[in-house]
């Protein structure tokens, strides 16, 4: 058997055969159609639901809100960069350097938590689909340009009760 000398064989990527072909459109409009759900529920049923919550409650809300709401910012930027490579709008180069603003590691709180269960099931139901597609989109990221730090995020990252805790008070007081 002849084995490939060094450097002779080219791994395919697939996350990046994805990306750049059509096969990337509908992650790219699932990443939008959540982006355009939460937005509505938010300023729509969420708003009112919200008003009925115990104070804890109403706090983990607020601060899942703008959570969720930052995590499906980051994640529909990429989809954007992602969308202009694949167009032809920007070169993979000039994506790459673009893409290092954006952030896919927005955490949320543990579903086991404090006052998870008392949040709204469709207000739970869109933080666990935005966390989701945020881990397609980041590992899909990993693969295409590399360097994972390999930080546990979301409802699988270990809990620190006092670590949420001044998270949720430093959001709650807008020093987050």
């Amino acid at each position: 058997m002849i084995e490939p000398e060094k450097g002779t064989a080219k791994t395919i990527k697939l996350a990046e055969r994805r990306v750049f072909s059509q096969s990337f459109k509908p992650l790219y409009n699932e990443g939008m159609r959540l982006v355009e759900q939460a937005a509505e529920y938010l300023d729509g049923q969420g708003r009112a639901e919200a008003k009925k919550l115990s104070r804890p409650a109403a706090t983990l809300y607020a601060a899942e809100s703008m959570r969720l709401t930052t995590r499906l910012m980051q994640v529909a930027s990429w989809l954007l960069l992602q969308r202009a490579a694949n167009s032809g709008e920007m070169t993979r180069d000039q994506v790459a350097a673009e893409k290092s603003k954006v952030r896919l590691d927005t955490s949320s709180a543990q579903e086991n938590g404090t006052g998870w269960n008392e949040l709204p099931e469709a207000f739970r139901d869109l933080v666990l689909r935005s966390l989701s597609l945020q881990g397609v989109v980041r590992r899909m990221d990993d693969e295409i340009y590399g360097g994972s730090d390999n930080t546990v995020v979301g409802p699988l990252r270990a809990s620190n009760p006092v670590s949420d805790q001044i998270s949720l008070l430093n959001t709650a007081f807008a020093r987050g």
